[in-house]
């Protein structure tokens, strides 16, 4: 947390899966000089919806103009500021790292060690699956650098409130109502 009251927000807005939705949230957030930390959407539950997971730093009530502002788009239908609440959150990496044979069997302790997997092997590398908290990705990935990380893909946070699903009272839905 930053002392002028920003912090990082995790938020989660279900919108129609039509062309273009994804550019209309990220120029929203453009346009209030908001860098989104990270972004990860793929479908939901609902046939046609899909589910946009996004990390942004911000005071609450910039986080509260952001939901409002974000269903004046006709395609949002639902937004939801996890932050506060008891909530899974997760990351994927996959992380190409140097591995010969003299160093394959310390890399494979280590992703042991972080419950990881070794999905695919070269000659003189491994490509690393780890799913995880991002701190635990981020620990990772700085043991792996000691080897030499030779290419690297990560995924947005995705994320989902604990219990019988969303909380009521910080969910806003498309008719403005809490």
């Amino acid at each position: 947390m930053q002392t002028n009251g920003t912090k990082r927000h995790t938020m989660i807005a279900w919108m129609e899966d039509k062309p273009g939705v994804l550019n209309r949230v990220a120029s929203l957030f453009r346009r209030r000089n908001f860098n989104i930390e990270s972004l990860a959407v793929g479908h939901s539950e609902t046939p046609g919806i899909s589910r946009m997971t996004f990390v942004v730093n911000g005071t609450d009530r910039d986080m509260r103009q952001v939901q409002t502002q974000l269903f004046k788009l006709i395609e949002v239908t639902r937004v939801e500021d996890v932050s506060g609440q008891d909530a899974i959150s997760r990351e994927l990496a996959l992380i190409r790292v140097k591995a010969d044979s003299a160093t394959r069997s310390e890399v494979m302790q280590i992703v042991d060690i972080f419950r990881a997997r070794i999905v695919h092997v070269d000659m003189d590398s491994v490509i690393i699956q780890a799913v995880g908290k991002e701190n635990q990705v981020d620990s990772l990935i700085q043991l792996l650098s000691n080897f030499g990380i030779l290419e690297m893909t990560r995924t947005g946070r995705v994320a989902m409130v604990r219990g019988d699903g969303v909380a009521v009272d910080t969910a806003v839905s498309a008719n403005g109502n809490q």
